[in-house]
């Protein structure tokens, strides 16, 4: 029998979902907006409800702790991010807040007393789809914010993540003081939706993350010439498109042949002016580079950069410059948390398997200061970051229930 609760489940997942600022397509909740201050306080109001000790740190993690009868143990740590990809879907990120939420509740229900601290947590700007550069809650905590990330990481609008702090409540100047200190943190437990077709094409109820892939996600602006489209000789362009095409094939070839969950990404480009019937002057684009190990991904960035070094040879008034705005290198869950995992999977009768995570997570940056694992719950035909993402709630709370477990065994332990 399962002991946390489907209806409070389900009522957290549609009401964070009301926080957006897109109407009728999915989900669209962007960092530091007003959208994103209504979810807070939402989940703000649901961690008091659960009794819990609440606090909003320098960077606007919202975080819930119960106190345990030794408060200078390690935490335990457990939750995800609140915000969202633009209309993208209502579980990923909040099905971890969820999580957190319910496994509150539930411990607060029993009249829990835990030997060491728990604290629940829901992180921002874990997708970057604001600013451009993700895992910033995570990397708050870890101390691995970029010096000038702050101040020069900007929105659409030209707006920097300091101004965007300050008008949502934020003192952008005291960022550092969310970094916590060496050992408070013990272990940090993650559930997230799949993102792919594996679990619910083989009818398991749970995945247990083995890794998560190394990545590196770059900006690349290459410079050029406008020129006629009609009267300028193809040899004779400085081409930024063609050029930046070419280094995109060239990594994506890359990838295929490396194999081990090599993957290259090119989702955004944009070039001036922008016209159909002139040569491109400018051509941005981001590259986002995954696999299995981190020599992979830089034997795939080399070939990029090869690319592109090859065609300002081959054009005159060609230059590039790159930029990374994430990094982070493959990580092992931690062996003990996931024994626990398959323990608490078996007694409440729920199926699980080992998997590897082809996405970044919260849990990747997380885990290089303490012990981290991750459970991942099914999507319906494996889709993200749209609208029509989607895990029956019946499959969600299986997983809520495992971390439940996990997070009472492990605050058990002296």
């Amino acid at each position: 029998m399962l002991k946390t609760r489907l209806d409070r489940i389900q009522r957290d997942i549609e009401e964070l979902a009301k926080f957006t600022c897109v109407e009728g397509i999915g989900c669209t909740r962007f960092t530091y907006t007003k959208e994103f201050a209504g979810a807070r306080d939402y989940i703000v109001a649901e961690m008091k409800a659960a009794g819990l000790d609440v606090r909003e740190d320098a960077v606007g993690i919202i975080i819930g702790r119960m106190e345990g009868k030794n408060p200078n143990a390690p935490v335990i740590m457990t939750g995800s991010h609140f915000d969202t990809v633009k209309t993208g879907g209502r579980f990923d990120g909040p099905a971890g807040v969820t999580a957190a939420l319910e496994t509150a509740r539930t411990l607060h229900d029993e009249g829990f007393v835990p030997e060491v601290p728990i604290e629940f947590v829901a992180l921002p700007e874990e997708e970057g789809a604001r600013f451009g550069s993700g895992l910033f809650g995570s990397r708050a905590i870890c101390g691995q914010l970029k010096p000038g990330e702050i101040e020069n990481n900007r929105d659409w609008d030209g707006i920097s993540v300091a101004e965007a702090m300050r008008e949502y409540g934020l003192d952008p100047a005291k960022a550092a003081e969310a970094q916590r200190k060496p050992g408070e943190i013990g272990k940090f437990i993650e559930l997230h939706i799949e993102q792919g077709p594996l679990l619910e094409k083989n009818k398991i109820d749970i995945g247990i993350v083995d890794a998560i892939v190394g990545l590196r996600v770059l900006n690349v602006h290459v410079h050029g010439r406008s020129d006629h489209a009609g009267n300028t000789p193809m040899h004779m362009r400085a081409d930024t498109m063609l050029a930046a095409a070419k280094a995109i094939t060239a990594g994506t070839e890359k990838a295929i042949a490396l194999g081990e969950g090599t993957v290259m990404t090119c989702g955004r480009l944009e070039t001036v002016p922008g016209a159909f019937n002139i040569v491109a002057k400018e051509t941005f684009f981001q590259i986002d580079c995954r696999s299995k190990t981190l020599a992979n991904v830089d034997k795939v960035l080399e070939v990029v950069r090869a690319s592109l070094d090859k065609s300002c040879e081959e054009y005159a008034g060609l230059s590039y410059d790159m930029e990374e705005m994430v990094f982070a290198s493959e990580l092992p869950m931690q062996p003990e948390i996931k024994d626990v995992l398959r323990q608490s999977a078996d007694e409440a009768g729920i199926t699980y398997t080992d998997m590897l995570s082809g996405a970044g997570h919260d849990a990747m940056i997380m885990g290089s200061i303490c012990g981290a694992a991750m459970v991942f719950v099914p999507s319906k035909d494996g889709r993200s970051h749209v609208p029509e993402e989607w895990t029956d709630y019946e499959d969600l709370q299986k997983g809520v229930e495992v971390v439940y477990r996990t997070v009472k065994q492990l605050a058990s332990e002296k």
